[in-house]
């Protein structure tokens, strides 16, 4: 988890958009790895600037099996995370704390090789942050592309927005396509915050 300052204590219930990281704030691409593959989606930046005005937390969860393959470690996602907090930060977007789990099933490294609460479509992510932000989950919203997106909020017990912007995991969102359904659907972040004003 890479947190970005401390800017909240914790006191009254606090609301917050939690998002996805890949297809839904950056282009999506296939084992990121690298710096030169963060590129933001149009307007990412933008959308969050009006989140952060809107007085929501802004916090990113997104699964890295990329660490599990042994193509990169925590380290260097911290750093590739600090990387887009500092682009977000030249377009006045602040974006309060990255949670990222490395674990898989079938990992390459044994000791990411499990089965946790931690990896989409379970909720871990999404509570530890409830808990450490003191967030109110029942005026907060999850934001991903993907199916399993919807389902980790869903069970962490926040509204749910479904994005177009990137490709979603196919395999796992036809395991739950037919049992779960977005409270929303939008194009894109900047159609989300459009609803997100209506239900606030």
């Amino acid at each position: 988890m890479k947190e970005n300052g401390n800017r909240f204590k914790k006191q009254k219930l606090r609301r917050a958009i939690f998002l996805d990281r890949d297809g839904t704030i950056i282009k999506f691409e296939d084992l990121v790895t690298k710096p030169s593959q963060l590129r933001l989606l149009p307007r990412a930046a933008e959308t969050i600037n009006k989140f952060n005005k809107l007085g929501f937390l802004v916090i990113v969860v997104t699964n890295q099996p990329v660490v599990a393959r042994g193509l990169i470690t925590p380290k260097g996602i911290d750093d590739l995370h600090e990387i887009l907090i500092k682009r977000f930060k030249r377009s006045k977007a602040h974006i309060d704390a990255f949670y990222f789990c490395p674990h898989h099933p079938e990992a390459t490294l044994k000791k990411y090789r499990v089965v946790c609460f931690c990896r989409k479509p379970s909720p871990g992510m999404l509570k530890q942050a409830i808990k450490k932000f003191n967030i109110d989950p029942r005026k907060s919203f999850m934001i991903g592309d993907s199916v399993i997106d919807v389902v980790s909020g869903k069970r962490a017990g926040l509204k749910t927005i479904l994005v177009k912007t990137g490709p979603g995991h196919s395999r796992l969102d036809r395991i739950y396509e037919n049992k779960v359904r977005p409270d929303f659907k939008a194009k894109n972040l900047i159609e989300a915050v459009k609803i997100i004003k209506n239900k606030c």
